[in-house]
């Protein structure tokens, strides 16, 4: 696209702009008659100007024009233009003819002084033929740098040798006709409001138009882009709209600039794409038949359509409530009209905040009831001024009910008069919200958008859309919901995570769902810097099953070898027994089918599929598992996420491999217990080692249990057992025969927040913390070399400190692997270092037991004793 620039200024300040209809633009800053016309259509008031209008002969492309926009001298007065004017260089290279300014202004003051004898004029005259040499002297050379640069970096130059600036007197633009500026401006109003709140190309915008009926009467011919670009650019000189390159260089700080020029270096413009964020290191030049030059265009986001340097990207603004000279044309192309003069209309100022709704009526759980209140609390807030970054965090566990708790915020949203956004990174994730979405608000138009929705281009109160669709929004909800910000492709995609905080209005909310949030977030919310509310149980108000570790081989290995591991076999038939749907995650989509037939050899009854995403048959598989039909599925890590089956067990091979980290080992392992009816499913992370994701993985699932049950939250037990958390540590006796020794720390609710302060208080006290554990572990030691194989000790804490046991001792059978009695102390250590409130004490018993006791290869076996969590 080739667009013509021009300047506009006074005395006060100057600015340069472009224009795709220079006609309009001329009319509009030049003719007052056709700007009163435009403003009684639009409910403004039209003021006195007064500009000088210095303009370029020839189009040039929207890549150059850009660049002199965006290097045109800040502030634009005379005394800045001064050292600006005349210092072009390489204007013969660029083929700029340099004199015609001056060639012309001459032959005005020479028909001036002819006519009237005054040699010069007016004093006025005299000011306004200065300020046009010297805008012309700058805006040609702005010109001749832009085409230079193309020449130093070996693209082809077009050669323009009757190019020049040249005036625009007030008296060369023909008088309007003002019932068609009523008529123009009354369509660019219709089209700023169907482009409201989107980031679309010229092709996508002519679309979208054509698709509205904006064109005129039904059964007219569609309108070209001919006849959409005068509405387009009153709209964007209203403030309406913004137009701008889809790829247009950086805007460069003050003091970089101020350096360039100091050193005399030649500025080197940093393209950006506007629509997706991608720098340089995204960028590619090929010839170009619409601009005639090799202009650069976007590889990054080139699936959505391509962005180029000469392509025009329309910016819909969030509101069409101030139109102001100050924001005529401004955004990413052009930047605001000079001086003082504007467009001033009147708008009723300030709001009623909107009435939060009653939570009674979503029928949530307590938990969940806590954390929309939070999170509606933070929604009704006012906005730190200067921060427009307003994000909240909504951490859940996995089977929480994160759908359920945003209802609430869509409805306050929409009770407010906003918009809603609820993008999602997987395409079938939002087919399967928009029947619940619709579901719970009957009254609101939801717009569904995917890849190949038929509701690509229509606008209602709520939208649900995949992340890539967010490419084509910018400023357009009060809300902004992503869900599973974790998830492939949103989650380490840099594209996706600008076009969802750019959707988003400067004073909306980006409310953040996920039940593993990345790294870097969760460092935020500890810290205090990203608000956030945690959800630490799911709605039937059971703990998370706690993954069990197995040691098996690698799964090449297994596939190999005629059967499977004890371990892992017995775990399988105790599932298969207790009637479980069994999910049996792989890393590689290779081993899923070989898997699943060593599993249909060795349990013939059993009815075993597999499935991956390149199965075609993966929606009737899945079915078909939900159904009960298929009992034991072999997938890959397509299912980690959005699958609920009742009843089920989950097994993950190769837990060890480096696809797997801590959140896809904890989303794989919600798969179980999301059902009320089961609650308490089964986890088992196989591996031939433990990693740190293991690790991790199950110190955060314990962790949220801790919070819920500290909270409140979990349900009490029936039967009157006890909820405090305890530790079991297996020893043998003489005999030979393990034993069970369970250390218990009773733990009771305080009922006011003074005695909470002074509970706390007393566990902080290591003191009697250290001599409760000590005292523990010299009576378990005393008491395993004593005891008798037929009893089993269970330690309180008031009976640690007397070194005393009691109640009855049995036969311990969940230790019978242990090679050694040191080693069954050794993982009863470990286990006490990790539910134990205060860890700190726990360092000198394991540093005596690792020291006295322990062979070398315990000793580096149990390294991780010394590892603070």
């Amino acid at each position: 696209m080739k667009v013509v620039v021009y300047a506009a200024g006074t005395k006060e300040g100057s600015k340069a702009f472009w224009t795709m209809v220079p006609e309009v633009d001329y009319a509009y800053w030049l003719d007052r008659h056709y700007r009163e016309a435009v403003g009684a259509a639009v409910g403004a008031t039209a003021a006195e100007l007064g500009l000088t209008i210095v303009t370029w002969s020839e189009p040039i492309p929207l890549g150059h024009a850009l660049q002199i926009v965006e290097r045109w001298p800040e502030g634009g007065r005379a005394k800045e233009l001064d050292g600006n004017e005349g210092e072009g260089r390489g204007k013969e290279k660029a083929g700029v003819r340099s004199s015609s300014l001056e060639e012309g202004e001459g032959r005005r003051d020479n028909g001036e002084r002819d006519g009237h004898g005054n040699n010069g004029g007016s004093e006025k005259e005299k000011a306004e033929a200065e300020l046009v040499k010297k805008l012309g002297g700058v805006l040609q050379r702005l010109v001749s740098e832009a085409w230079a640069g193309d020449a130093r970096m070996g693209l082809p130059v077009s050669r323009q040798q009757d190019a020049h600036a040249k005036h625009v007197p007030g008296a060369a633009v023909p008088g309007a006709n003002a019932a068609g500026a009523r008529a123009l401006a009354a369509r660019a109003g219709r089209v700023a409001a169907l482009l409201q709140g989107r980031a679309l190309l010229s092709s996508e915008a002519l679309a979208l138009l054509e698709a509205a009926g904006a064109a005129g009467p039904a059964g007219e011919a569609a309108a070209s882009w001919s006849a959409w670009a005068p509405a387009l650019q009153l709209a964007a000189l209203l403030g309406r709209l913004r137009l701008g390159g889809a790829v247009a260089p950086q805007p460069q700080p003050r003091l970089l600039r101020w350096l360039q020029a100091l050193l005399g270096a030649r500025p080197r413009p940093r393209l950006r794409c506007q629509r997706c964020g991608s720098g340089m290191a995204r960028m590619r030049r090929t010839p170009c038949a619409a601009c005639g030059r090799a202009c650069a265009y976007c590889e990054a986001c080139l699936a959505m359509g391509r962005s180029r340097e000469c392509g025009l990207l329309i910016l819909g603004t969030p509101s069409p409530a101030a139109v102001s000279g100050a924001s005529c044309a401004g955004g990413a192309g052009q930047p605001a009209a000079p001086g003082s003069y504007s467009l001033t209309r009147s708008a009723e100022q300030g709001s009623q905040p909107p009435a939060l709704p009653s939570l009674a009526a979503w029928n949530l759980s307590p938990a969940q009831t806590a954390a929309a209140s939070a999170a509606l609390a933070y929604m009704a807030a006012p906005a730190d001024r200067g921060n427009d970054s307003r994000r909240f965090l909504l951490w859940a566990v996995t089977g929480a009910g994160k759908t359920e708790m945003i209802f609430p915020l869509v409805a306050a949203c929409l009770s407010g008069g906003g918009r809603a956004l609820i993008a999602t990174p997987r395409r079938d994730v939002v087919l399967e919200l928009d029947p619940r979405i619709r579901k719970a608000f009957p009254d609101a138009a939801v717009v569904t958008l995917y890849g190949g929705s038929p509701q690509r281009w229509d606008q209602g109160d709520i939208t649900l859309a995949t992340t890539h669709q967010l490419f084509r929004f910018r400023e357009g909800f009060e809300l902004v919901i992503i869900d599973v910000i974790d998830a492939f492709p949103y989650h380490g995609d840099p594209m996706l995570q600008f076009a969802a905080s750019h959707a988003c209005k400067p004073q909306g909310v980006n409310m953040l769902l996920s039940a593993t949030p990345p790294a870097e977030l969760r460092s935020q919310a500890r810290s205090g810097r990203l608000p956030h509310v945690r959800v630490p149980v799911r709605f039937h108000r059971h703990p998370l099953p706690v993954p069990v570790q197995l040691r098996i081989p690698p799964v090449r290995k297994l596939l190999a070898q005629c059967g499977l591991p004890r371990g892992l076999s017995a775990a399988l038939r105790r599932s298969i027994a207790r009637g479980a749907q069994l999910f049996v995650f792989v890393q590689q989509i290779r081993e899923v089918e070989p898997l699943a037939a060593r599993l249909r050899q060795l349990f013939p009854a059993l009815p075993i599929g597999g499935t991956s995403s390149q199965d075609p048959d993966r929606t009737a598989k899945v079915q078909q598992f939900r159904d009960r039909t298929i009992r034991l599925l072999v997938t890959t890590t397509i299912l980690e996420r959005g699958v609920t089956v009742p009843r089920s067990d989950v097994f993950i091979l190769d837990a060890d491999g480096r696809l797997f980290d801590d959140a896809s080992l904890i989303q794989m392992a919600g798969r179980a217990g999301r059902s009320s009816e089961d609650p308490a499913g089964s986890v088992y992370f196989c591996a031939a080692v433990r990693t740190r994701a293991q690790q991790s993985a199950i110190a955060q699932i314990r962790g949220m249990n801790r919070i819920a049950r500290r909270q409140g939250y979990l349900l009490p037990k029936k039967g009157g057992e006890s909820d405090c958390p305890s530790v079991s540590i297996g020893v043998r006796s003489a005999r030979g025969c393990p034993l069970s020794l369970r250390f218990s720390r009773q733990a009771q609710e305080p009922a006011s927040s003074a005695e909470a302060a002074a509970a706390r208080g007393r566990r902080g006290s290591s003191q009697p913390c250290a001599a409760r554990v000590i005292g523990a572990f010299r009576g378990l030691l005393i008491f395993a070399a004593q005891s008798a194989g037929d009893r089993s000790t269970v330690l309180t804490a008031s009976d640690a400190r007397k070194r005393t046991a009691s109640s009855i001792v049995r036969p311990c059978d969940t230790m019978p692997r242990f090679a050694n009695g040191w080693r069954c102390i050794s993982t009863g250590v470990m286990r006490l270092w990790r539910r134990c409130s205060v860890r700190c004490c726990m360092r000198p018993i394991a540093l005596w037991l690792l020291k006295r006791r322990f062979r070398a290869g315990v000793l580096f076996s149990r390294m991780r004793l010394f590892r603070c969590r």
